[in-house]
């Protein structure tokens, strides 16, 4: 079983990173909250069949209250937050830019609220690590464009504390109880927002056509059920400054998807940027080793 945890970073990240896929194909087709809606809609219901399908201990009423609470933060605002400024015209380099900076606040707050020590070497790898994600995402960030804004970047800054608000959360109030059951309760309180958002906001106006349809199955599938129940089993097990750590990762490695599956451009300067964010990330998560002499018994 530790083997197998071993690779749960590393594929979380690779799944992580391949949701712009799904957000670039999608958003030409849907408004941002009417497809997010419909997504945390069809993975509350996936989950709540595997629920039944594995006979997962259900939440109770606190341990469902929390996990909605976390996935309204986690879910709702930071993916809502995020589609909405990229559909009004945010460039999607700017906005990981932005995103980039939910690992140093995730440290902050949870060393607030969790009680975690944030050695020097933890705050050292943070560092390293956002000078390698600002090197690979520098390329991108040369046209800006119409859509930089007020509202698109207050609405990035926001996507970053709601993600790091809800790990928080998810660490302190919901990690104790089956983590299906969670899971599915988080999308429950994601797709209320999602919804509430559409009908206040949105004109429900949907294109259904290959691509659109595609998107949808990849962040159902990929995203809401792979990549998200990885991150609850290193939420539950882990530092949340470490965990928060990997997030460092995703820009270079969507550089690199983008590269192999859209020929965009991965030159030299962004391969230096992905081994700073990569040393980074190891400084951070390094385990620190156990000098401790045993109490001498009287």
């Amino acid at each position: 079983m530790h083997s197998i945890k071993r690779f749960i970073p590393a594929t979380f990240v690779v799944l992580w990173a391949t949701g712009f896929i799904g957000a670039r194909y999608a958003m030409p087709w849907a408004e941002p909250f009417t497809f997010l809606a419909v997504r945390f809609v069809l993975a509350a219901a996936l989950f709540a069949v595997l629920t039944v399908v594995l006979g997962s201990k259900r939440a109770t009423r606190e341990e469902a209250l929390h996990a909605a609470g976390a996935g309204i933060l986690m879910h709702g605002v930071y993916l809502g937050a995020v589609f909405w400024a990229i559909h009004r015209g945010m460039p999607a380099g700017l906005s990981a830019l932005i995103v980039g900076l939910q690992p140093l606040i995730t440290a902050v707050l949870a060393g607030k609220f969790l009680g975690e020590a944030i050695l020097p070497r933890h705050w050292a790898g943070l560092a390293v690590g956002l000078i390698g994600v600002v090197i690979v995402l520098w390329p991108k960030l040369g046209a800006l464009g119409g859509g930089v804004t007020s509202a698109t970047l207050t609405a990035s800054l926001i996507s970053v504390l709601g993600m790091a608000a809800g790990t928080i959360w998810q660490k302190r109030f919901a990690s104790g109880g089956n983590l299906v059951a969670a899971t599915m309760w988080q999308y429950v309180g994601g797709a209320a927002l999602m919804i509430l958002a559409a009908l206040a906001f949105e004109t429900h106006t949907v294109v259904i056509n290959g691509e659109l349809i595609f998107a949808m199955a990849w962040l159902v599938l990929v995203l809401s059920v792979g990549a998200i129940f990885l991150l609850m089993v290193m939420i539950r097990d882990g530092e949340m400054s470490k965990v928060a750590s990997l997030f460092y990762l995703v820009p270079a490695v969507t550089a690199v998807i983008a590269w192999a599956l859209f020929n965009e451009q991965l030159n030299a300067l962004q391969i230096v940027g992905m081994a700073i964010t990569t040393f980074g990330v190891a400084l951070a998560t390094a385990r620190q080793t156990k000098t401790q002499v045993e109490p001498t018994k009287a």
